[in-house]
């Protein structure tokens, strides 16, 4: 049976993306048009199946390699190949290594206080200018900050990010995600074909690039020096691993780049999901000041028992995941329900239409945290929820980012109120993560 799907255009699909306002409102509206088993034309893949249905969803949960071509885009951040794309032989002894640092408890509980810590300082600072009637917080910019802030820490271990570098140290994280953003938007610019009216944005995405490696050697550097008596950050384990210094320098840069954005959206989307409901507002509040009492802040045990903030959090994801699509690529034939699909297709994962499936999830652009009870949650097939992939590609920082999330979430909300800024709306746009086009500008207060 033909797979559905839009009629072929010479232009490989960029001017029907760009019409719909990016991929992932693209992925919206073939799936409305077209079904759960879309095919249609991708920059880097020539011709994708998209795929929105959890249950068929399952056929390729087993998928192990990416398109090259679709990933190419972060290539210039990589030196020993690109990571996101290693094969199977690769990438699977490095992903075993990611997850013994970022995905267990020890780690998690020693960088535990220093992530509170930075919390607390942001919801100082955001409760005195609340207090003086300052102008609206801009949540992306200031959360996706504190996020970079966080792993640094973690990847970094005890060494100083500014220390390291030479600099003061928020100047520097501050750097880093300017850096960031000067690399992403060149090269994904080159995969849409964006034309550039900036005659020296090549050149200052290369000096970026060559600041963000500068930056990493000199950490890495400090580690191999002997001086060091902590192992347990990222950097530690790649060194006691024995991985290449190149090898090394790629994983921090790809776990600087995704872990900043992935997790300082989601509480930016977060709060402003709560602000526009009081009514969920006031019940995040209620339970924490029963769970708190008189602390300012959860420990780490203490996460687990946010029940109705982490169904806050996972119904944020849900409607704006931050990573909104991922991709496949099938090494033999498979059968999808009633398709067959080659080998060598490119199989395409709209995280994004599969969280708004109506089919799974009633009124799905309606906020309700309730569809996360256990009882609610049982009654959905496993792969209706993917905010971090499916398989053995997906996100190796799952369980770090939300712990990240909930900590944050809690020490904002314990302390301070948000209210969307008069007159202002955040519409999401493709940026790498799911964006704010204009930011999330909101009016903060502190708790009476």
């Amino acid at each position: 049976m033909r797979i559905p799907g839009p009629r072929h255009q010479e232009d490989g699909g960029l001017g029907a993306i760009a019409a719909a306002g990016g991929l992932h409102q693209y992925q919206l509206r073939l799936h409305d048009a077209y079904g759960p088993v879309v095919r249609f034309q991708l920059p880097g893949a020539d011709t994708a199946v998209s795929v929105a249905d959890p249950v068929l969803l399952e056929a390729t949960a087993h998928l192990d390699k990416r398109p090259e071509e679709l990933f190419a885009f972060l290539d210039p951040l990589c030196e020993a190949g690109n990571l996101q794309v290693l094969p199977a032989d690769e990438h699977t002894p490095w992903r075993r290594l990611l997850f013994s640092v970022l995905a267990g408890r020890p780690s998690h509980e020693r960088h535990f206080a220093r992530f509170t810590e930075l919390a607390r300082e942001l919801a100082d600072r955001w409760a005195d200018q609340g207090r003086d009637g300052s102008q609206p917080v801009e949540l992306q910019r200031e959360l996706t900050a504190l996020s970079l802030r966080m792993i640094c820490g973690f990847a970094f271990g005890d060494a100083d990010v500014g220390t390291a570098a030479g600099t003061d140290a928020d100047t520097d994280v501050d750097r880093i995600a300017v850096a960031f953003e000067e690399v992403l938007t060149e090269h994904l610019g080159r995969l849409y074909q964006v034309p550039r009216d900036d005659p020296r944005s090549t050149e200052r995405a290369e000096e970026a690039l060559a600041y963000l490696r500068k930056t990493v050697d000199r950490v890495v550097a400090a580690h191999r020096s002997g001086d060091r008596t902590d192992r347990s950050d990222l950097i530690g384990a790649l060194v006691d691993a024995g991985e290449s210094p190149a090898r090394i320098r790629d994983t921090v840069m790809m776990t600087l780049l995704a872990a900043h954005h992935t997790t300082g959206v989601a509480v930016s989307w977060t709060l402003y999901l709560l602000g526009r409901h009081p009514d969920a507002a006031d019940r995040v509040a209620a339970e924490l000041d029963d769970v708190l009492g008189e602390r300012a802040a959860p420990d780490y045990g203490g996460l687990r028992r946010l029940t109705y903030l982490d169904m806050v959090l996972k119904e944020s994801m849900r409607l704006f995941p931050p990573g909104p699509y991922g991709a496949r690529e099938t090494t033999e034939d498979l059968t999808l329900g009633p398709y067959e699909l080659p080998a060598g297709t490119t199989v395409f994962y709209p995280f994004w239409a599969v969280h708004l499936n109506p089919r799974y999830w009633p009124e799905p652009e309606r906020f309700d945290p309730e569809r996360f009870t256990p009882r609610e949650a049982a009654k959905r097939p496993r792969l209706a929820y993917i905010p971090f992939g499916i398989g053995p590609r997906s996100c190796e920082g799952a369980a770090l980012a939300t712990v990240e999330a909930q900590l944050v979430l809690a020490v904002l909300l314990k302390r301070l109120r948000f209210r969307p800024a008069p007159g202002h709306e955040a519409v999401p746009v493709e940026r790498f993560v799911l964006w704010a086009r204009d930011g999330i500008r909101m009016t903060v207060r502190p708790r009476e």
